[in-house]
């Protein structure tokens, strides 16, 4: 008989959970992105995937390794997630707690006197007593209709989002201090061009006031030359400006002061890795933002149930058992000191005035929200794919174009000085020329150096080799 009651138990408790069963709905996606590399073009060193968390290491700088180490341990906006991502837990841990019975022990203790005696007598006789009482109780809402469960259900995908969110949030700061770091090896790299160049500069100053001082050429020339490398010292101290930003901005995303840090100057680099794209369905699962809204959808879902879970009745059970007893204490677990009880309770509300239809349709306008930011995700993470290819396809080509610009600044350069040694042209054509090769030069620079921030960028909107089964493991 126990058994069977035990059996129906169970049943009426596993037995329905109201409301929808989520299912991911569909997003917008095509067979393949459409500035994935053709035959005409591919980067070099390619890579057949990319590394699972450290992606950063496909640029093979041991300086920039070391800096994005630091991020995820010290970075205080991704110590703010984590500690959101552990709330998250705790409170999963605290929906389930309500799919078990309740158990609680209380022990009293009471001491009392009342008097005895005849009324019409003057004789009255107090006595005294103590009673003990120990008690167990138990209480266990049924959870019929599975409103328990579907909040269960909501908090766990909660704690995906949360857990998505935190990966988002590294992997930003993650891209940023990369992007960072390319943008200080361009100052570098325009702190040692501008450095040649006042160098340069420097000695066509002294070619030329060695034939003013000759008689071969005018005060004026020298006047122009000396205009010439002032102007090139001054962007030479610009840059440093510049350079010392970045250097600040990385120390504080690697969670550190600005003073704390200081990064030695280097090169930029000249090589963009190839990163494979993949299909645009393979996106949905890499990205933590895409993960993110997903989750926040099933959450949603979820919360429709218990909105729906409000139109039935709640049915709890509870029980009592314990002893009452006087002294002596020791005797208080006898079986006739014995208590106990036992009931059930079940409450429906009749009318509301359209309460829970207004909650069950508030809930069910919430999800399509959610529904409508997971498909505006995808799309924006597929633009941003598209835009990162599109640029570093561009970025190529324009690299090999000022590439051989600067190669004819060069020769330009190379004539006018000749020429005006010569005597055979003023040394306005000189100056012209070096105005010329300096922005040649310093476009070639900035498309090196768009170049590898597309690159991080890329990388980045691919998700940076994260998966969606890391969520498993939350």
């Amino acid at each position: 008989m126990k058994q069977h009651v035990s059996l129906v138990v169970v049943a009426l408790v596993a037995g329905c959970t109201v409301g929808p069963d989520y299912k991911r709905p569909d997003a917008p996606t095509a067979a393949a992105f459409k500035e994935a590399p053709p035959e005409g073009w591919k980067l070099s060193q390619p890579i057949d995937s990319l590394p699972k968390g450290a992606w950063w290491t496909i640029y093979h700088d041991p300086t920039l390794d070391q800096l994005e180490s630091q991020v995820a341990l010290s970075n205080q906006n991704i110590k703010s997630f984590e500690a959101q991502y552990r709330q998250a837990q705790a409170i999963v841990d605290e929906a389930r707690s309500q799919e078990w019975p309740t158990i609680g022990l209380t022990a009293d203790a009471t001491r009392s006197r009342s008097s005895s005696g005849s009324s019409s007598s003057s004789a009255v006789n107090h006595r005294a007593r103590t009673q003990f009482t120990g008690e167990a109780t138990a209480s266990w809402d049924l959870d019929l209709w599975g409103k328990i469960r579907r909040q269960v259900e909501s908090d766990v995908a909660a704690s995906q989002v949360s857990a998505a969110d935190l990966a988002n949030a590294t992997l930003s700061a993650e891209e940023t201090l990369a992007n960072d770091y390319f943008q200080l090896r361009f100052q570098d790299a325009l702190t040692q061009l501008l450095t040649d160049t006042v160098k340069a500069d420097e000695e066509a100053l002294r070619i030329t006031q060695n034939q003013y001082a000759a008689g071969t050429t005018a005060p004026s020339d020298v006047a122009q030359a000396e205009t010439v490398l002032a102007a090139a010292r001054a962007e030479l101290i610009a840059a440093g400006i510049q350079r010392q930003s970045f250097e600040h901005a990385i120390a504080v995303l690697t969670g550190q002061p600005p003073a704390a840090l200081t990064i030695p100057p280097g090169t930029l680099a000249n090589e963009v890795p190839n990163v494979p794209a993949g299909l645009p369905s393979t996106l949905l699962e890499r990205r933590p933002d895409i993960a993110s809204a997903e989750r926040t959808m099933a959450e949603e879902n979820a919360l429709i149930g218990v909105a729906v879970a409000a139109y039935y009745p709640d049915v709890s059970l509870s029980g009592d058992y314990g002893f009452i007893g006087g002294n002596p204490l020791g005797k208080l677990f006898r079986a006739a000191n014995r208590v106990w009880s036992l009931g059930a309770n079940a409450s429906e509300t009749l009318f509301d005035a359209g309460e829970r239809g207004a909650a069950v349709k508030a809930a069910e306008a919430t999800y399509d929200k959610s529904v409508a930011d997971y498909r505006q995700t995808v799309l924006t993470a597929f633009q941003q794919v598209e835009d990162e290819l599109s640029s570093l396809r561009i970025l190529e080509k324009q690299a090999a174009a000022e590439a051989e610009a600067v190669r004819a600044a060069q020769r330009s350069l190379d004539i006018a000085l000749n020429e005006y040694r010569a005597g055979t042209v003023a040394y306005t054509t000189v100056v012209t020329a070096q105005t010329a090769l300096l922005s040649d030069q310093q476009s070639e620079l900035q498309v090196r150096e768009s170049r590898m921030v597309a690159s991080a960028t890329l990388v980045a909107a691919l998700g940076g080799g994260w998966s969606t089964d890391e969520l498993a493991k939350k």
